[in-house]
């Protein structure tokens, strides 16, 4: 692997421009007449090059420049999250020239694959970028509301005076956001598309949330996928995911690659903390991540309450942003496994707050009552008000659903911090704090590598990204042992040549 930092205007390219000659049907859909993934004709000198700029050695920030000779495509865009020196680095110029960037293509709409696009056409970035009809929709959701929340933030620190930065200054904003999605362009799982002139490029479905997918690059006679998120294939929710197609080259997630999930099912998992705290005559508030999270949530309590197993006590999802998603699981009924009448139970049982005013007047109930709010790691968002109110209360209960990354508000809670520090204040924490084990949406280590296995042959190695250090290394050594592969865990910035035919290292 050749290890070297990618600069403005470095591999001998003009990175100047917003166009380039015999470029422009990278903004056209080229269509194959067939639903397989054929390979360019190889041009002379051949190049096919793929750097890793994010979710290395963290499971945020997921960026993948793959470079031919003549483009450049940038698989995810998304923004950094957790610990500050990586958050800083979605200040920080890109490490290549937006403008030279030729398409982008996005395996899903979560933040921390699509949330830094909006920022990228800020800096110049005017290409297509590539994903699924689900993708884009829920990126017309995601995105604005992404920044109405850091426009709120930076808002907040400036009347609280909380920042360091005078005034603070949101990432992007509401209306940047709304451009980007301009240069979204959908396509169908499981159709081969040119994505640049001389790539051809495929999606494939891989449950997780609605419209999430593996992404296939072909050029010169080599395939390389990258797998986003992997779902699980036993979710109450989502679909199952599809096996990887056939490839030189694998890049993998591993966020749970060093353990796995629960017997437990998530039913029992919340059939239980409910009734201790609804006894007591608690409040549960239920940080979610609005897309995937907050329905799988939402559905499993109605459940509970439509079987009996719990009193009808009021269920709320304050957060716009997963109410809007909701309504979505309807249009693409192909890609979950609810029927009518899972997702009409569901609707009737959600009292669904929409002003900021319910919001506050929401802080001011007492229970028992369940709160399911974004966001799901509790880096921002309303669910920020509800700690304030009821986390200094011991009747009451934090409830955590899914992987809280180092770094965040979500991952001290979860290891039992006494007090977290929002908007500039210590919270004391004297709530019940419950980590909801089976709520992931992510494969575990087992399920990776039975993933993987399902590939119709061997690739020339794995990369293994978006995952903690010692998650990525113990999905190492497990593939290595169990399958007899080449496993590899990339650095930030580093970088392979993927037509190299010399033998590994």
């Amino acid at each position: 692997m050749d290890r070297r930092a990618i600069g403005w205007g470095q591999h001998g390219r003009d990175t100047k421009r917003n166009s380039r000659p015999g470029c422009e049907a990278a903004t056209t859909t080229r269509r194959c007449l067939v639903d397989t993934l054929s390979v360019a004709d190889a041009a002379a000198p051949a190049h096919f090059r793929l750097t890793f700029l994010g979710a290395n050695a963290t499971v945020t920030g997921s960026r993948y420049l793959v470079e031919t000779g003549d483009a450049r495509i940038l698989v995810d865009c998304g923004l950094f999250q957790g610990y500050k020196p990586l958050r800083l680095r979605n200040w920080a110029p890109f490490p290549v020239d937006p403008a030279s960037i030729d398409a982008v293509l996005l395996t899903h709409a979560h933040l921390d694959h699509s949330g830094y696009l909006p920022r990228l056409v800020y800096a110049g970035f005017r290409g297509p970028v590539w994903c699924t009809e689900a993708t884009r929709a829920l990126c017309g959701i995601l995105l604005p509301d992404s920044g109405r929340l850091l426009e709120e933030e930076a808002g907040y620190a400036n009347r609280r005076g909380s920042s360091k930065h005078h005034p603070a200054m949101p990432l992007y904003t509401e209306e940047d956001a709304n451009r980007s999605l301009r240069q979204l362009r959908a396509m169908p799982a499981d159709h081969a598309f040119e994505a640049v002139p001389g790539v051809q490029a495929m999606f494939r479905g891989q449950g997780h949330i609605l419209g999430a997918s593996a992404v296939t690059l072909a050029h010169a006679e080599t395939r390389v996928t990258f797998s986003g998120d992997i779902g699980r294939s036993d979710d109450a929710v989502m679909a199952a995911p599809q096996p990887p197609a056939e490839s030189d080259w694998i890049v993998c997630e591993s966020t749970y690659g060093d353990r796995l999930h629960p017997d437990e099912t998530l039913r029992e998992e919340l059939l239980a903390l409910l009734r201790r705290v609804l006894a007591r005559q608690g409040v549960v508030v239920i940080p979610a991540f609005a897309v995937g999270r907050a329905q799988l949530l939402l559905h499993t309590i109605a459940q509970l309450i439509a079987d009996g197993d719990i009193p009808e006590v009021p269920l709320y999802l304050n957060s716009p942003m997963a109410s809007k998603v909701t309504a979505l699981y309807h249009q693409f009924s192909d890609q979950h496994r609810l029927d009518d009448a899972a997702l009409d139970t569901m609707q009737r049982l959600t009292r669904i707050v929409s002003s900021v005013e319910e919001s506050k007047a929401l802080n001011r109930r007492k229970g028992p009552m369940v709160i399911v709010s974004a966001a799901g790691m509790v880096t921002g968002g309303r669910v920020l008000h509800h700690l304030l109110a009821f986390a200094g209360d011991p009747r009451n209960a934090i409830a955590l659903c899914g992987y809280q990354a180092g770094g965040t508000r979500g991952a001290a809670l979860a290891a039992g911090a006494e007090t977290v520090r929002i908007y500039g204040r210590d919270v004391e924490v004297k709530a019940e704090v419950a980590q909801l084990a089976a709520g992931s949406a992510h494969a575990d280590a087992a399920e990776l590598v039975t993933w993987l296995r399902a590939a119709p042959r061997p690739p020339r190695a794995v990369f293994l990204t978006h995952g903690e250090p010692d998650a990525a290394d113990a999905l190492r050594k497990r593939i290595e042992r169990e399958l007899g592969w080449d496993a590899r865990v990339p650095e930030y910035r580093d970088s392979v040549d993927l037509l190299d035919t010399s033998p590994p290292e």
